[in-house]
């Protein structure tokens, strides 16, 4: 037989367990109530805009979309006319392996070739995301010659003529060096004037990664102008 006490602590053993088994049960049942009522009202929004400096937020509803800021004809013809200007700066660079020993202009040379080649694929991305064709037609080009040119001639600011362009592949040691060099300056220069051509049409220049983009053509082809220029030896 048990003795009291331990026949005692049997009763107040069981009576815990059951009190502890009721506080469970009753904390399970009250957690799940706040997320069947969450589930229950699925027209909450889901889309949260943020405000303007000192505004607050906005709740936008769950079907709301993302759309394309508004681009001008002008943006479009510069990212077409860009594609063109950098391809040609690419094609000069491959001519430095075969032409010249200059260390110097090599590094120079891989630089140009590898930042405008990914340019090109930005820019092309940038079009066809928009429907936009990504290269310009002829009857686009604006204030240019096409009586003797054939469509790969297509001239934008600061490019190469055919005529220079063959002197350069027929050129080797220094003379490739000093004609790539200010071959290569004033193409850049032009890229500099067709920026500058952007940001002055009127509301041209707004989309944001446009803005980024032309930005950093202008900087980062401002310091390899000095760059070429010290190579050169003339002052920046």
């Amino acid at each position: 037989m048990l003795d009291q006490s331990t026949s005692t602590k049997s009763i107040h053993s069981s009576g815990r367990f059951r009190r502890h088994s009721a506080a469970l049960f009753t904390l399970v049942f009250s957690l799940a109530m706040p997320v069947s009522g969450q589930q229950a009202d699925p027209k909450a929004p889901v889309v949260v805009q943020p405000g303007a400096p000192g505004q607050p937020t906005r709740s936008l509803p769950s079907s709301t979309r993302a759309t394309l800021p508004a681009r001008s004809a002008k943006d479009v013809e510069f990212m077409q006319g860009m594609i063109m200007h950098h391809a040609q700066a690419v094609e000069m660079t491959a001519l430095i392996e075969s032409h010249t020993e200059n260390k110097d202009l090599r590094l120079l040379g891989a630089r140009i070739s590898h930042s405008q080649a990914e340019e090109i694929k930005f820019m092309k991305r940038w079009l066809n995301t928009r429907g936009e064709p990504t290269s310009m037609a002829m009857a686009q080009m604006p204030g240019m010659d096409m009586s003797n040119m054939s469509s790969h001639q297509m001239l934008m600011p600061g490019m190469l003529t055919a005529k220079q362009m063959e002197a350069l592949r027929n050129a080797k040691g220094q003379e490739f060096d000093q004609l790539f060099l200010t071959g290569m300056i004033q193409h850049h220069t032009g890229a500099l004037t067709m920026v500058k051509d952007l940001f002055d049409t009127a509301g041209a220049g707004q989309d944001a990664e446009l803005f980024n983009f032309a930005t950093d053509v202008d900087s980062g082809q401002r310091a390899e102008i000095r760059i070429m220029q010290t190579m050169l030896g003339e002052k920046p």
